[in-house]
């Protein structure tokens, strides 16, 4: 159950005060906690999710649209893609430790939901959904803008690694492989670990719940540390 203390711990990480607090409790509560109660359901965020994503991508769209002039509008939806995709969104859930709010069932607890990508993704676009509809437009505008778009530089860095690594190896006529060289955990909630190995040799290592992750982290870590240059 929410405790006052936890909710206005996150208002203060966010910096939006709700006027009805029962919009952010709702954004918070998965449905596999909903469902454990026989008295007084708590409604699940899934309905502020379906409206937060619409809003988060009019937002998006607006930003775009004004601040890169010179963009068309298939590099525009590209873009928009890459940064409130669900990757992204639960990489952005994270920055504020979303998942630690969340109310989940005990078995969805028990299975890792709560850094589950797929989870912590919807519950941030459903508290979108929420200060928009406690709030409004520039309230919802300000959140997204400070935590999702910003920083855009380095985060498509991140969201588009494994691209940007695959081109830059192919730029030097070199070959790019990924080796899964560890997996521990469950079955319901492995840890891969994989090496980004370019021409045999490794040159960047990442960890995550599945190899797209893994794969991405290594990529990543690659072109931070400006091990290729051409």
């Amino acid at each position: 159950m929410f405790k006052q203390e936890s909710l206005k711990e996150l208002e203060e990480k966010i910096g939006y005060v709700f006027k009805k607090k029962e919009l952010l409790k709702q954004a918070l509560t998965h449905s596999s906690f909903s469902n454990e109660q026989k008295i007084n359901k708590f409604e699940n965020y899934e309905r502020l999710e379906f409206l937060g994503d619409a809003v988060l991508e009019l937002l998006s769209s607006q930003f775009f649209f004004e601040n890169y002039p010179e963009m068309s509008e298939g590099e525009m939806t590209r873009l928009r893609s890459s940064m409130v995709c669900e990757p992204a969104l639960a990489f952005c859930a994270r920055d504020i430790s979303l998942g630690q709010y969340i109310l989940l069932g005990k078995g969805e607890e028990s299975t890792g939901g709560r850094k589950r990508d797929s989870i912590t993704s919807d519950v941030m676009e459903a508290v979108i959904g929420a200060i928009y509809l406690d709030g409004g437009f520039e309230q919802t505008d300000q959140f997204v803008k400070k935590y999702i778009l910003s920083d855009l530089e380095d985060k498509q860095l991140f969201y588009d690694s494994k691209t940007i690594l695959q081109e830059k190896v192919q730029k030097m006529g070199k070959s790019l492989v990924y080796v899964i060289v560890d997996e521990s955990g469950p079955e319901h909630n492995k840890m891969f670990t994989v090496e980004a190995r370019v021409d045999g040799k490794t040159l960047g290592k990442g960890q995550g719940r599945n190899r797209k992750s893994a794969e991405q982290k290594a990529a990543y870590q690659v072109l931070l540390n400006k091990i290729l240059e051409e």
